[in-house]
C-alpha cells in the first residue's frame, strides 16, 4: 500500500495528529477550507501537505495572492525544508503593479477579479497537480466586492479542480464578518486554527474539524504547536479507544511494610496519590516505588513541574538513589515541565509518548499543584487529569502522583482535591512526639485490595524509606496534634539514637 494513503485511498497531510483526528486523512479530490487568523499555521500546514504529496509522488502547486515565493521558501528554511519538488506560483505579477498596466473603462476589480482566477486556472492544467494550494481566500473575496460574485468564483473554482482531480486546500484569514459561512457551505471540509494569548506564558493554538462530509472524524478542540519540522498536533484523548490487556497482579513498591499497608502492593491500571505537606517525604516514597519497579526490568516516566531534574538528581544521589544508571540504561525518562509553557493536551500527548512510544509501566507526576500551576488559564483541568488518568489505567500503567498541602500541621489544605481521582490514597503527616518532629503514613483508602488501617511511623534516611511498626499508642497523628495513649510505645531510632516513650 502506497504509504502516503491509507486504506480507502485517504491523501495524508503529513501532520500525524490531524490525520488521527480526520481518521485516517483528507478524502482525495475535494476542496477544503483551512480558515484562522494570521499566525495560527496556515501556511505551514498548507506546506505539510504538499511536501507530503511531494514524498509520495503528487505533483504539488502553491498558488499565492499574498505572499511572495521569497517569504515562502524563507518560512520553508525556518523548518529545514525545501520547496524545489513544488511549483510555486504568485499572482498578481509583478507587472500587475505598474501603471502603464492600468486601464479606465472598466472598474479595475472587474478586470483584476478574472485575471486572478484565469491565472489560477491555468497554471492548473498546466502542470495537472494532484494537489493544490490557494492562499488566501482573503484577496479573492476583496476583488469580488460582493458575496454573490464571490461565491460564484470558489463554487467555479471547484468545479473546476474536480473535473481536473485535484485535492485542494484554500486558505482564509477570516477577515470576513464571523458570520458569513458561504465557505463553510460549499467546502467539503472545514478545519479552524485558533491562538489565544494568556496573561503569562507561551500563547495557546487550538485546532478544531467543523465539518467533513461524509466521513466520521474526532470532534472539539485539540491542541496543537507550531515547531521546527510543522505542525505538532495532540489529539483530544479519548482514554476508551486505548485499552489492551494486562495483569492486575500487585507489584511490590521495594519496601516491604509499605507493600502490608497497600494489601500486597501496587495494582497495574491503578492510580495511587501521595498526599501531604512540604518536606515530609512524599517525592521520596514515590522514587523508591519507581526504583523498584526498574529494577524489575520495567521502563518508567518521571514528569517534573515543581523542581529541576539536576536537583532531583542529587537528592536521591544523597539518599544513596542512584537514578543516573537507569537513564543510561533507556529505562527511566524524566522530562522537566517548563511552567506556563505546556497546553494540557501537549502533556497528555507527551504522557502518551512515553507508554506508547517508550514503553513505560509506571509513570510518576510530581505534582498536581505544579500541573494546576503550570496552566492557570485553561478550563478543565480536572477533567482532562481524569480522562489522562483513565487513559494510564486503560494501558495497565502504574501511576503515582503527588499533592502537596498547605501547612505543616493541623488543619490542612489543598488548591484543589482530587482525591476522589485517585484508585490509592496514601496520607503522610508530621507529627511530635518525646521532643521530636516525626513522620507518619498510612492508606485511607484502596479499590482493589484490603489495605492495612494502621497508622506507621516513617523516616527518609541512607536507601530511601524505613517504615517502622504500627502506632498504638497515639491518638491524633493524622491532625498533626497527636495524643499519647498509652504505656511503653516505642517509635522508631532516629540516626543516633531509639529512644521508648514514657
Amino acid at each position: 500500500m502506497d504509504p502516503g494513503k491509507v486504506d480507502g485511498g485517504l491523501a495524508r497531510t503529513g501532520i500525524a495528529g490531524l490525520d488521527d483526528i480526520l481518521v485516517g486523512g483528507l478524502t482525495p479530490n475535494r476542496l477544503y477550507l483551512i480558515e484562522g487568523r494570521p499566525g495560527t499555521g496556515k501556511t505551514t500546514l498548507a506546506l505539510d501537505f504538499l511536501l507530503e504529496g511531494a514524498r509520495i509522488g503528487d505533483k504539488g502547486l502553491y498558488v499565492t495572492l499574498s505572499e511572495t515565493e521569497y517569504e515562502l521558501r524563507a518560512v520553508a528554511a525556518t523548518h529545514g525544508w525545501s520547496l524545489d519538488a513544488l511549483e510555486l506560483v504568485e499572482l498578481v505579477a509583478e507587472d500587475g503593479l505598474d501603471p502603464e498596466f492600468e486601464q479606465t473603462l472598466l472598474h479595475p476589480s472587474d478586470v483584476e477579479l478574472g485575471e486572478t482566477v484565469r491565472g489560477v486556472m491555468e497554471r492548473v492544467e498546466a502542470l495537472r497537480p494532484e494537489r493544490v494550494v490557494l492562499d488566501s481566500l482573503s484577496e479573492l473575496r476583496l476583488l469580488s466586492q460582493n458575496p454573490l460574485r464571490y461565491r460564484r468564483q470558489i463554487l467555479a473554482l471547484k468545479h473546476f479542480f474536480s473535473k481536473l482531480n485535484c485535492t485542494v486546500l484554500m486558505l482564509d484569514d477570516r477577515t470576513a464578518d464571523a458570520g458569513d459561512l458561504q465557505l463553510h457551505s460549499i467546502a467539503h471540509g472545514v478545519v479552524t486554527l485558533e491562538q489565544t494569548a494568556i496573561d503569562f506564558g507561551a500563547e495557546r493554538r487550538r485546532l478544531r474539524v467543523m465539518k467533513f462530509r461524509g466521513r466520521k472524524f474526532r470532534g472539539g478542540y485539540h491542541d496543537y504547536r507550531i515547531e521546527t519540522g510543522g505542525l505538532r498536533v495532540y489529539p483530544r484523548l479519548v482514554a476508551s479507544e486505548h485499552g489492551v490487556s494486562f495483569a492486575p497482579a500487585p507489584v511490590s513498591t521495594g519496601v516491604a511494610e509499605l507493600d502490608r499497608l497497600l494489601g500486597g502492593g501496587l495494582v497495574p491500571g491503578t492510580t495511587t496519590l501521595l498526599s501531604g505537606p512540604a518536606g515530609v517525604g512524599k517525592t521520596t516514597t514515590t522514587v523508591q516505588c519507581m526504583v523498584a519497579a526498574l529494577e524489575r526490568g520495567d521502563r518508567a516516566a518521571y514528569f517534573l513541574f515543581d523542581e529541576r531534574m539536576p536537583t532531583l538528581l542529587s537528592r536521591t544521589a544523597a539518599l544513596g538513589i542512584d537514578l543516573v544508571r537507569f537513564i543510561e540504561a533507556g529505562r527511566l525518562l524524566i522530562r522537566q515541565v517548563d511552567p506556563a509553557e505546556l497546553s494540557p493536551g501537549e502533556f497528555a500527548g507527551t504522557v502518551r509518548e512515553a507508554v506508547e512510544e517508550f514503553g513505560a509501566g509506571t509513570v510518576l507526576i510530581d505534582s498536581l499543584n505544579g500541573y494546576l500551576q503550570a496552566m492557570p488559564n485553561d478550563k478543565y483541568l480536572t477533567l482532562q487529569m481524569h480522562e489522562l488518568l483513565a487513559y494510564l489505567s486503560e494501558r495497565g500503567v502504574v501511576t503515582l502522583m503527588i499533592l502537596g498541602q498547605h501547612g505543616t500541621v493541623g488543619d490542612l489544605r489543598t488548591d484543589v482535591d482530587l482525591s476522589y481521582l485517585a484508585d490509592t490514597v496514601l496520607l503522610l503527616r508530621y507529627f511530635e512526639a518525646d521532643g521530636r518532629v516525626r513522620k507518619s503514613i498510612s492508606v485511607m483508602k484502596t479499590r482493589t485490595t484490603d489495605h492495612e488501617r494502621t497508622i506507621r511511623e516513617f523516616r527518609v534516611g541512607p536507601g530511601g524509606v524505613v517504615i517502622g511498626e504500627p502506632l498504638t499508642g497515639f491518638r491524633g497523628v493524622l491532625t498533626g496534634l497527636p495524643e499519647y495513649r498509652a504505656d511503653g510505645q516505642t517509635l522508631m531510632e532516629s540516626d543516633r539514637e531509639r529512644r521508648p516513650l514514657g
